[in-house]
């Protein structure tokens, strides 16, 4: 085992888990807790904040104890997690507020759709890179201000404190000590201009949301305190922080401009690289922060679909059609077609590049001939049409053709889904050796602050391609299915 080991924290949306990676970005050992989901209402998606520290905490050591590592080897502690969503806490206890709004969360669909009919979207777009919608922090934020009894009036006297998800364990391992999130994280709450690097007073006026809510705004690689007394066997160095999908971007070392990833986990993100400016986009996608180090801002186009594995999950546990994820793979690859089945996966909107908040699933082309095989392979289909979706306002916006696909997270490990990805996109798709690249990005970005890896070159280097798939589907299949899709797509927004 090296001497530089990083621990990397990647709090997602349905789980907390732990990693630790070696000095070559290799892991060591994991510890994974599932996170329980909270639906209030139709369209209300909430989480237990206190859960969320609890099981991060227990999973970090957990996987210490398996690797059987003493404090004093692990170098930093990286953070990656599920972007957007929001907490309110106590600065006094700790305690939070309210549940996490979780980034699904669709509550403020009436607030984002009154802001865009008074003409405020120009000046967001321009100064933050999104689009006024649910999706995104300040919305979330103002709405717990204005339905706890209180709570605006304190966080006026700056008695509350806002964070992400990263934020809000950063609190927490430090004890209080720091409230602080990286550019990454904040570029995602439509309160930071992406280009000035810091946090609008315009939009902070706007959204309603105080100033002195708000954490510090650092780099994603870099010092963000030590943790507190009694947690591991001494106090680690946290040294790096990025919301999951930049995480994911620089796990898979896609530093150079043009090159792009797609994370398929509860949602889908493919994020395209586009250096350092800013590209404003004209076909429904977003500008965002990569990641910013040592002050310099390495900006992306982003791509969010939010129902990708979390359909194959709604079939399991919403329908129990399939008892395990993996049974979706040899389904699929047993018929011939789903005979003109597309599910068309608006479970809570439609994300790009459509941007329909009030949007809702539907299953078409439904025959006395439909059965679960044909369902299942349905809901690994619209992944690959919904990035088709994305690559092609890529390509639009940016003018240029990605080479190839850098594909993680979950349903990455099905090879049928892959291999229709590949087929729908006439690209080939590329899966690395280390899968958990959410993790390893944490790792490198905490690693590179703490001297265990030298730079981006040897990062680059140790990029290793584990699987590749490459188009196989005759063009006029491909182009008549996507058709349908996008049919399908129509009847949905209608």
């Amino acid at each position: 085992m090296t001497p530089g080991v990083v621990l990397a924290i990647d709090q997602g949306t349905t789980s907390s888990r732990a990693i630790l990676f070696d000095g070559l970005g290799q892991p060591l050992a994991s510890a994974q807790r599932e996170l329980p989901q909270i639906f209030p209402r139709p369209g209300w998606v909430e989480h237990d904040a206190v859960r969320i520290w609890r099981d991060t905490l227990a999973v970090c050591r957990a996987a210490i104890t398996e690797a059987g590592v003493d404090g004093d080897r692990i170098a930093a502690i990286g953070i990656t997690n599920q972007r957007e969503t929001s907490v309110i806490w106590e600065r006094a206890t700790g305690r939070p507020i309210h549940h996490a709004l979780v980034w699904q969360d669709r509550r403020t669909a009436g607030a984002c759709r009154r802001l865009k009919e008074d003409g405020h979207e120009p000046l967001v777009r321009r100064k933050t890179g999104l689009l006024l919608d649910p999706y995104f922090s300040a919305t979330k934020i103002a709405w717990i201000l204005d339905h706890v009894d209180g709570a605006r009036a304190a966080a006026e006297r700056g008695e509350l404190a806002f964070g992400t998800i990263d934020s809000w364990l950063l609190w927490n391992l430090t004890g209080g000590r720091v409230h602080a999130t990286d550019a990454s994280n904040a570029s995602r709450t439509l309160l930071f201009d992406i280009s000035e690097g810091r946090w609008d007073p315009d939009l902070v006026e706007l959204f309603g949301v105080p100033e002195k809510m708000l954490p510090e705004v650092r780099d994603s690689s870099g010092p963000f305190g030590e943790t507190a007394a009694g947690l591991f066997d001494r106090g680690i160095p946290i040294a790096g922080i990025a919301g999951d999908q930049q995480a994911a971007t620089f796990g898979q070392a896609a530093f150079t401009p043009g090159m792009i990833k797609s994370t398929y986990g509860t949602g889908a993100f493919a994020l395209l690289n586009t250096g350092p400016e800013p590209v404003a986009s004209r076909n429904g996608l977003l500008s965002t922060v990569a990641w910013r180090l040592a002050g310099e801002t390495t900006y992306a186009l982003e791509g969010s679909i939010f129902i990708a594995g979390a359909a194959v999950q709604w079939l399991r546990d919403g329908l129990h059609l399939i008892e395990d994820a993996a049974e979706t793979e040899p389904l699929a690859d047993g018929i011939e077609d789903t005979g003109g089945v597309y599910l068309v996966p608006a479970f809570v909107g439609l994300g790009a590049p459509h941007w329909d908040p009030d949007a809702r699933g539907a299953i078409l082309g439904l025959t006395r001939d439909t059965g679960i095989a044909q369902i299942a392979r349905a809901a690994l289909e619209a992944v690959g049409y919904q990035t088709r979706d994305l690559m092609s306002a890529m390509a639009a916006d940016s003018g240029t053709e990605p080479v190839s696909l850098r594909v993680d997270g979950g349903l990455a490990a099905n090879g049928w889904a892959m291999q229709f990805l590949s087929d729908m996109l006439d690209l080939p798709v590329e899966r690395p050796e280390v899968t958990e690249t959410t993790a390893l990005g944490a790792a490198y970005l905490a690693g590179l602050g703490t001297g265990v890896y030298a730079g981006l070159d040897e990062i680059e280097r140790g990029w290793r391609c584990g699987k590749r798939w490459t188009p196989s589907m005759p063009p006029e299949r491909r182009d008549a299915l996507y058709e349908g899709w996008q049919r399908s797509v129509r009847r949905v927004l209608d």
